[in-house]
């Protein structure tokens, strides 16, 4: 049950935030919170991430369906003990229904966080690559300091 909570506060927090952009901003408008280095920018990409494949939504749509069911399916494949990589799956679960959600009902991902050194992003990107780098850390760290010692 905390795998589904995660995730779906996840997805709704990005949602909830989404909507705020959207309806008390204008597309491309700009609001600097940290001078030049961090602003709120309004940006609808239609592509994915770094606004590749732009025009493919109804393919990325698929795509991110084809991930969340392969999330889902992960969940109950590991343990429930097993709480870096299910809190990383939530997480992967959570962002990936955000920027779904997206592109069924609009079209496009609305994208707002912009650092000015690197593309538009949203939250639900920054729970995706967090749930991807808690996994890599439970299967690759720990995993080898597990594995390099005695034998």
């Amino acid at each position: 049950m905390l795998f589904y909570s995660i995730a779906f506060l996840a997805a709704a927090l990005d949602q909830l935030i989404k909507f705020l952009v959207q309806g008390g901003m204008t597309v491309n408008q700009s609001i600097p919170l940290l001078g030049h280095a961090l602003k709120l920018t309004y940006v609808r990409n239609t592509g994915a991430a770094f606004s590749l494949f732009v025009g493919f939504s109804s393919y990325l749509a698929v795509i991110g369906l084809v991930v969340s069911a392969v999330v889902v399916y992960l969940h109950y494949r590991v343990p429930a003990k097993n709480l870096l990589f299910q809190a990383g799956l939530a997480l992967i679960l959570g962002g990936s229904l955000g920027n779904l959600i997206d592109r069924i009902f609009r079209s496009f991902v609305i994208d707002y966080i912009d650092l000015s050194f690197w593309p538009v992003f949203n939250l639900a990107d920054i729970l995706i690559n967090a749930g991807v780098l808690l996994l890599a850390y439970k299967l690759f760290v720990r995993e080898g300091k597990n594995a390099s010692g005695p034998a």
